[in-house]
């Protein structure tokens, strides 16, 4: 993608923290050797088939973008060896979690990046990916906040440039007032159709879905999750 025609980053960048608490050193040692193993080089040509990312073998490729500890992408990425699953954290704690999990049971068909997703959709190559799981993002639930939410006019562009006709795109929240803003900047955008039959559907949850700590949190404080899934046109 030329640099001149790639969104501005001005509001639609990451913002959330890079740090927790201090990582073990059996975590950083584990992150160091796995960055150097899974993680993403964007300052190479994108190659003309993903595919060509993975050790493994794959027949799809999808991007999971904020994937906090890893256990939806660990999940997801043991369950279909076939699928190349990329994912983006800039939390070092999670990124750390996520490659100590993956010394004791590495996977042919990962890729992680730890940094800003829009670096990485703008590095993707057009129609070139089959998902993109946005599950439980920061809500910045303050209206002056607002747009700091990674759904955004500019976002949904990047997603509907790498996202293949009929790929899909699934966000996951319990907090409503986001939930209300992806339906409205989805339908704004034109390039989604919701995908929804009735109305238990967005509160169903996707085939085959593990559930994550935050939603057991969201369960237990009484807020009830959505899951929407929209279709690229």
């Amino acid at each position: 993608m030329d640099p001149k025609d790639r969104p501005s980053r001005a509001t639609e960048a990451f913002f959330g923290r890079r740090h927790g608490k201090t990582i073990r050193p059996q975590q950083a040692a584990a992150l160091e050797s796995g960055l150097r193993a899974y993680r993403l080089d964007l300052t190479a040509e994108p190659p003309a088939d993903l595919g060509t990312l993975f050790k493994a073998k794959v027949s799809a490729i999808r991007l999971e973008i904020g994937f906090g500890g890893g256990e939806h992408l660990l999940h997801r990425a043991t369950e279909a060896p076939a699928t190349g699953f990329i994912g983006v954290e800039p939390f070092v704690n999670g990124m750390a979690k996520m490659m100590t999990a993956l010394a004791k049971a590495p996977l042919a068909n990962l890729r992680v990046y730890d940094d800003d997703a829009t670096r990485l959709l703008d590095w993707l190559p057009p129609a070139s990916l089959d998902g993109i799981d946005l599950l439980y993002p920061d809500p910045w639930p303050k209206k002056k906040h607002w747009k700091r939410r990674f759904v955004s006019s500019a976002n949904l562009d990047r997603f509907a440039r790498v996202l293949k006709a009929g790929g899909k795109f699934r966000f996951a929240s319990d907090i409503d007032s986001y939930v209300n803003w992806t339906l409205l900047a989805c339908r704004a955008s034109g390039g989604f159709a919701w995908q929804a039959n009735e109305a238990a559907d967005w509160h169903t949850p996707y085939q085959g879905w593990p559930g994550t700590r935050y939603e057991a949190k969201a369960i237990r404080e009484g807020r009830r999750p959505a899951y929407l899934t929209f279709v690229r046109k």
